[in-house]
């Protein structure tokens, strides 16, 4: 009898693992897609692969009768010890024109330090319509103890931004990348040592 119960509690126990452990995979397949929509449509982020490519830029025809206001915001989060500004507050620019600026930043660490960019559109709805084609965000940034770096920004609006749209916000924020700084400190080089 007790070797019965014994059974009937270790399939019990199976299934409720195989169905938490379905749960989960499933909650692990759909958050790629909500994690897609939350950035690109919520919070602005436009997710892809490096920037446009500067052919797809160039097929763009410069609407010369619209002018958009870019602004630029440069943050640094608090536990990352940088400088990091914009050369410009704000440019106006013409859909589909090419435009390039820069930011600069500074390691005030003692220490070699690696960070990433974290880059935002407002407003969100036209994240969809800002090209990059260089831009530091795409890469890891490592700057030596007191390193300054000047970084290019290049970018087109897209000429089929909505009409309502007359002003955009470009923001980035630096966020440490402690696997790689950590990396740094061990090997001395910002990139994995093949094995």
């Amino acid at each position: 009898m007790t070797s019965v119960k014994h059974e009937k509690s270790t399939r019990s126990i199976v299934k409720t693992t195989l169905i938490v452990c379905g749960f989960a995979f499933l909650f692990g397949w759909g958050m790629i897609p909500l994690y897609r929509i939350t950035c690109e449509h919520v919070l602005g982020i436009k997710l892809v692969e490096g920037g446009v490519s500067e052919a797809t830029a160039a097929s763009f025809v410069e609407d010369l009768s619209r002018t958009i206001t870019i602004q630029f915001v440069a943050n640094v989060n608090s536990k990352l010890p940088w400088q990091f500004a914009t050369e410009q507050q704000s440019v106006q620019v013409h859909p589909g024109k090419l435009t390039e600026v820069f930011f600069n930043a500074r390691n005030d660490a003692t220490v070699a330090i690696v960070g990433n960019a974290v880059p935002s559109i407002a407003p969100s709805t036209a994240s969809l319509y800002f090209n990059k084609t260089e831009c530091f965000c795409f890469t890891e940034q490592m700057l030596a103890a007191g390193e300054s770096r000047r970084m290019p920004v290049r970018f087109v609006v897209d000429p089929a931004l909505p009409a309502d749209v007359k002003q955009l916000t470009l923001s980035y924020t630096f966020y440490e990348n402690t696997v790689a700084t950590q990396r740094v400190a061990d090997t001395g080089s910002p990139l994995p040592v093949a094995g």
